[in-house]
């Protein structure tokens, strides 16, 4: 009997879909007329071709040299934390408890930044560590260092890092936590018969069972912090001069403070293919991984 399905149910969702890409196209195409074009006021715009992107792209003009350094900057900002909260959140995900009330409480506590929200962060942080009245701040300068992040580059940066650590960490160690709990048993049994070290344990057992997870872990924090804007502008607002000005910033800068719309949509859509290739990439290592690592039956002879 050969049985049928039924695909009616999708009628139920054919207006969601079509709305969500109504909301989503129609901005884009708007952005992508506006990079070919230039606007001198009282919305007159003027065809310009692929001049914008020659000129973005170009590291010898004005506007390539601007892009390529608040790239470099974002840039360096995502690869800095993802060295900090990845072996940070695998250690924190290690030494939390695997059952009972402590779990409990564990969870809450490792949830409660991700309850913050982003401007709300930045804001705590820009108190926080202010030599006026934040205590940070103060209590760096009690000890004879002179803490100013509204002054110092690398003061700044070092005020970002930690801000989105805090924030962040917690996302990776819950990540963690869960593909822990997913590791059978029988591994950790078969481990403990071979007399196996905690450290061999967590090279050929833990790690290994982890690497999907990170991977996901990884490009949502990739994602997340190569496209930051909120917290760096509300604790530095892009200085001390153009420091901390990642390319979300800049992109704004451009667009609302200077109102150059051809040049921000031309930097947006780039930005955005940025992404999307990022995406692609670790997409393809994840799917070539999982065929990898997939077992095969055994064909009977």
């Amino acid at each position: 009997m050969i049985k049928s399905v039924d695909n009616r149910a999708w009628f139920l969702v054919l207006p969601v879909f079509a709305l969500v890409a109504f909301n989503a196209i129609v901005p884009l195409m708007t952005v992508v007329n506006y990079s070919f074009q230039d606007s001198f006021g009282n919305n007159q715009f003027f065809w310009n071709g692929l001049g914008w992107y020659q000129e973005l792209l170009d590291p010898s003009s004005e506007l390539g040299g601007r892009f390529f350094a608040a790239l470099g900057r974002s840039a360096a900002f995502s690869l800095g934390i993802l060295a900090i909260e990845v072996p940070l959140g695998i250690l924190v995900a290690l030494c939390m408890p695997r059952d009972g009330a402590q779990l409990a409480i564990g969870l809450v506590i490792m949830a409660l930044p991700l309850l913050v929200p982003w401007n709300v962060v930045g804001t705590i942080w820009l108190l926080y560590t202010r030599p006026d009245i934040g205590l940070f701040g103060w209590l760096i300068n009690a000890v004879g260092i002179d803490f100013n992040a509204t002054k110092n580059a690398a003061q700044a940066w070092f005020v970002l890092i930690a801000m989105d650590v805090w924030h962040w960490t917690s996302l990776v160690a819950l990540l963690c936590f869960a593909g822990l709990k997913s590791i059978p048993d029988a591994y950790y049994q078969a481990a403990r018969i071979d007399g196996a070290s905690r450290l061999a344990i967590f090279r050929y057992i833990e790690l290994p069972k982890l690497g999907r997870v990170l991977m996901i872990g990884v490009l949502l924090r990739f994602m997340d912090s190569f496209m930051i804007y909120t917290e760096p502008f509300v604790v530095t607002g892009g200085g001390p001069g153009n420091s901390t000005t990642v390319l979300s910033i800049d992109l704004v800068k451009i667009a609302l403070g200077q109102f150059d719309l051809g040049k921000a949509a031309a930097m947006s859509i780039v930005y955005t293919l940025i992404v999307l290739t990022v995406c692609w990439v670790f997409y393809t290592v994840l799917v070539t991984r999982d065929s990898q690592t997939v077992e095969r039956p055994e064909v009977p002879s």
